[in-house]
């Protein structure tokens, strides 16, 4: 018998890593762990760094994919940087800081690679740092609850939230995500919305 993945908590988030992944993953929160030595509040800057691995590694993963290898882990990782040792100056601005790195910058946007319909619960998953599929049961339970009226927030929400770009080596975009993306580009540019807050005159 072979162990194919392990499954691992980082915060809020469960992934599956293989081995390769899980032992460099290790590592690395073992040098961040190092460097937080002295840091009068250390857990709270792993448990935010744990959450922004999770959170890029996520944003990596192929449709149909469900264990992280070092091809999503290694990127992810090079755009988090490496932690600063407390009283240390910056290493290089390519090296941000786990201050500045975590939470991530997200803007409320819709993303649409990685999205089942349009992309708001994704976008609004990584903007407020919650788990993505935890979010879509939620919304679904609205739906069912509120008796279909989620239906027209969702839309409100698709019309007025902005797609994020499109990331070169990111996952495809899938047909109905595609379609939804094109179709409500194309009515924001007739209402003449084009940022969020902006009502046509």
């Amino acid at each position: 018998m072979e162990r194919i993945a392990t499954t691992v908590r980082l915060n809020r988030s469960v992934l599956q890593f293989d081995d390769a992944a899980q032992a460099r993953l290790e590592q690395y929160l073992a040098e961040s762990a190092s460097l937080l030595e002295g840091d009068p509040d250390p857990q709270e800057i792993l448990a935010d760094l744990e959450q922004a691995v999770a959170d890029q590694c996520m944003r990596r993963l192929r449709p149909g994919q469900a264990v992280v290898t070092l091809a999503e882990l290694v990127p992810a990782l090079e755009e988090i940087g490496s932690v600063q040792a407390p009283g240390q100056g910056p290493a290089s601005p390519s090296s941000a800081t786990m201050r500045e790195a975590s939470p991530p910058s997200w803007s409320l946007r819709q993303v649409s690679q990685g999205a089942v319909i349009s992309g708001v619960c994704l976008g609004l998953a990584r903007y407020f740092r919650l788990d993505v599929t935890l979010l879509r049961v939620v919304s679904v339970l609205l739906l069912l609850g509120t008796g279909g009226a989620m239906v027209l927030v969702y839309l409100g929400l698709m019309l007025l939230l902005p797609y994020a770009p499109l990331e070169a080596g990111g996952p495809p975009v899938r047909w109905l995500p595609a379609k939804c993306r094109a179709f409500m580009e194309y009515l924001r540019a007739k209402l003449g919305i084009d940022r969020p807050g902006r009502i046509p005159a």
